[in-house]
């Protein structure tokens, strides 16, 4: 599932793996939220440069959207 692949790209960017979380929000059949939780010194490495990483994720789950027919929302929180 995409929450699972997200959760382990995350843990491999961020510093403090081990404050990741993912929370998945389905509001209905066709979208789904996903909030990515992560220590607060981590966040500028989930969101990039210039949003790239949270951008490559976000393109990821559309390419799911094409499969299952589920859009998605990517957030970054710090906890």
């Amino acid at each position: 599932m995409i929450t699972n692949f997200i959760e382990s790209y995350a843990k491999l960017i961020v510093s403090k793996p081990e404050d990741v979380s993912i929370t998945t929000n389905i509001i209905d059949e066709t979208f789904t939220e996903i909030t990515i939780k992560a220590d607060s010194s981590d966040i500028g490495k989930l969101i990039g440069k210039n949003g790239n990483m949270i951008n490559a994720l976000k393109t990821m789950a559309n390419g799911c959207k094409a499969k299952d027919g589920v859009s998605y929302k990517i957030q970054v929180l710090a906890n």
